[in-house]
């Protein structure tokens, strides 16, 4: 019954509405081989042939990279530090605000990998036919507010809050669908949802009363902060914490073509997580140089960084995406067979972990402790 329901309902522009996590364009400077690949090329005693190959330098691989407001600091910290540089890959930023535009994006070659954009999108995208790779992730919660008006009398009780109101959010979002599902409310039903273009739409509908509340993006929260009209009653991350917020999305094609590429960028970000939870003072300095490529001010990094709500992590969190997967299929938001398709074979954990542990080998003494720390992640969240 819930099912016949809810087809009717099924809107593929919910798809892509809004960038779940939501600049100005960044790049860094050619690509060259490393010195310790050509230490290395030196002491392995090869054929002069072997030896002047090792000795060329290394081709550049230029990448396109879809970037929203929020930003990715193990990106930024990447490009900065050389590191990307160092594996002979280049990265050009494009500026995409929106979901759907960075996945249009994307299947068209305009860019070659997004990770600011969500999971419900790469997902119902999967479910419609196209061969999307998550291969991993950055925000593994966002700092995603949950607002109302400052006048508001009612206590906020949890996602139950929510029923009989009028939400501004998209219906499709599975951490509140599958929460009100797991207390018994419809949530197609329960819930008026009304949709907005954006998220300042959003917020300036919860102002002018026609929106009790608003779920919005973690680029948002600075915004609030300066809104006294507006106030934060929870994160989607009370609902359901370790939910899957931001992938790292790429085409399969484009994976296939650049499969060793992909797990040198994985690796690299591995590098740039263990240099920024080493200190911090290591935090400190990732986000002016954040602040300093995306041209914000301090205020506005520190109104969702400095949250506990925001939390980063490059693993893929198999789990968490299989059961947003299911969520999104049970309500109604993904395409008709969706049962069909094995999600699994769209997150590529193999690739993550070869990743994980060549960075343990290689950058390991630089912070063994968060190495192990993410090895026992990997397994709790994937294995």
């Amino acid at each position: 019954m819930m099912r016949k329901r809810l087809a009717g309902l099924l809107v593929l522009g919910l798809v892509f509405g809004l960038a779940a996590c939501g600049g100005k364009t960044g790049e860094s400077g050619a690509g060259s081989s490393s010195a310790s690949e050509s230490a290395g090329a030196s002491e392995s005693g090869g054929s002069e042939a072997e030896k002047a190959e090792a000795e060329k330098p290394q081709k550049t691989v230029r990448i396109n990279w879809a970037r929203d407001n929020s930003g990715n600091t193990f990106l930024e910290l990447a490009i900065e530090k050389g590191w990307l540089k160092e594996e002979g890959i280049e990265i050009t930023e494009k500026p995409f605000d929106a979901s759907n535009d960075a996945t249009t994006a994307l299947l068209a070659g305009d860019i070659d990998i997004f990770s600011n954009y969500g999971t419900n999108g790469p997902l119902q995208t999967i479910a419609s036919g196209e061969n999307l790779q998550i291969i991993g992730g950055y925000m593994a919660t966002g700092c995603m507010p949950i607002i109302t008006r400052t006048d508001n009398p009612e206590e906020w009780k949890g996602v139950e809050s929510l029923v009989g109101k009028t939400v501004a959010a998209d219906a499709s979002d599975y951490t509140i669908a599958g929460t009100l599902l797991e207390k018994g409310y419809d949530p197609k039903t329960d819930v008026k949802w009304v949709h907005y273009p954006n998220y300042s739409d959003m917020t300036a509908a919860v102002i002018k009363g026609e929106a009790d509340y608003a779920v919005v993006g973690t680029s948002r929260n600075f915004e609030i902060s300066q809104q006294p009209k507006l106030k934060i009653v929870a994160y989607r991350s009370d609902l359901m914490p370790w939910y899957s917020c931001c992938r790292m999305v790429v085409t399969d094609k484009y994976l296939k073509e650049n499969r060793d590429t992909m797990k040198k960028v994985i690796k690299t970000l591995l590098r740039a997580q263990a240099y920024y939870e080493a200190s911090d003072a290591n935090k400190e300095e990732c986000k002016k140089i954040l602040g300093k490529r995306m041209n914000v001010t301090e205020d506005y990094l520190n109104s969702y960084m400095n949250n506990e709500h925001f939390r980063i992590s490059v693993d893929p969190l198999k789990h968490e995406v299989e059961r947003g997967w299911n969520i999104l299929g049970k309500t109604g938001f993904l395409s008709e067979g969706w049962e069909n398709i094995k999600v699994d074979d769209h997150i590529q954990t193999e690739l993550y972990k070869e990743a994980l542990d060549e960075a343990e080998k290689d950058y390991g003494s630089e912070n063994p402790e968060f190495y192990k720390k993410m090895q026992d992640f990997y397994t709790e969240h994937n294995a």
